[in-house]
């Protein structure tokens, strides 16, 4: 007995919604009711590669940890001590043509000295000392900041870090990602080539992260400022990355 129509068309509509193919009825073409078959589009075969890259540039400031400290039988003493060379710290930096923007106190600290003999502990007096750190805006003339900041402080006087930088890190971590981004093409190019596709467009790019390696001199925060001036600095360079996973098409 032929299958009506209607009843064919509503099953085809139904497997349609389900995402099966129709397959018509017995009799359906006969009866002229053909049902169009549902086609199923292959994804593309793509290619997943990682990019990496780097940039090199030379230094164009220097941050310089620089501080002070004293200590006295009294809290007062030490403050006063701490306080004036301090002030000689800072009439030296100014002298040497540092803007006050570029000058910043990281840590002011007033604690008590004790001596520790046979279990017991005596109070001997109190150390006082403040920390700065200064921007050197001509990388040529960090070694003579800190000459006259140990020449001006004398033994209170310390050198903590020399720190060497970029005052604008974009511009070269910009070129270790075209770098990366360029790399990664290059695989993908290689690929496609490989297996005998040509290379298709870019699905997608994300960043697997960045990394910045500053130069930094061996300084010892517990060298007195006065045996540092006389080291020569090497800026060195400074060295920016990136890595990115890139999809692209396979043609």
């Amino acid at each position: 007995m032929p299958v009506p129509r209607t009843t064919v068309t509503a099953i085809a509509v139904i497997l349609l919604a389900l995402g099966l193919p129709a397959v018509a009825a017995p009799g359906a073409a006969a009866a002229g009711g053909a049902v169009p078959a549902a086609h199923v589009t292959s994804a593309p075969a793509t290619v997943t590669v990682t990019g990496e890259g780097s940039a090199v540039g030379k230094p164009d400031i220097a941050v310089v940890g620089a501080g002070v400290e004293a200590t006295a039988k009294t809290s007062r003493a030490a403050l006063n001590a701490q306080n004036e060379a301090a002030a000689a710290l800072l009439k030296a930096v100014r002298t040497q043509g540092i803007a006050d923007r570029d000058i910043r106190t990281e840590n002011v600290s007033l604690s008590p000295v004790h001596d520790y003999q046979d279990g017991a502990s005596t109070l001997t007096g109190y150390r006082a000392a403040q920390s700065f750190s200064i921007k050197v805006r001509e990388v040529a003339a960090t070694g003579a900041l800190i000459t006259a900041v140990t020449e001006a402080t004398g033994d209170a006087g310390r050198i903590n870090s020399v720190v060497f930088d970029l005052d604008d890190r974009r511009p070269l971590q910009a070129r270790a990602r075209k770098a990366a981004y360029q790399d990664a093409h290059a695989k993908a190019a290689q690929y496609a080539e490989l297996g005998g596709h040509r290379l298709g467009r870019l699905v997608s790019l994300s960043e697997g992260g960045t990394g910045y390696v500053l130069p930094m001199p061996p300084v010892s925060g517990d060298a007195p400022g006065a045996g540092i001036g006389a080291v020569p600095l090497a800026p060195g360079e400074i060295r920016a990355t990136a890595s990115v996973t890139a999809v692209y098409e396979l043609d």
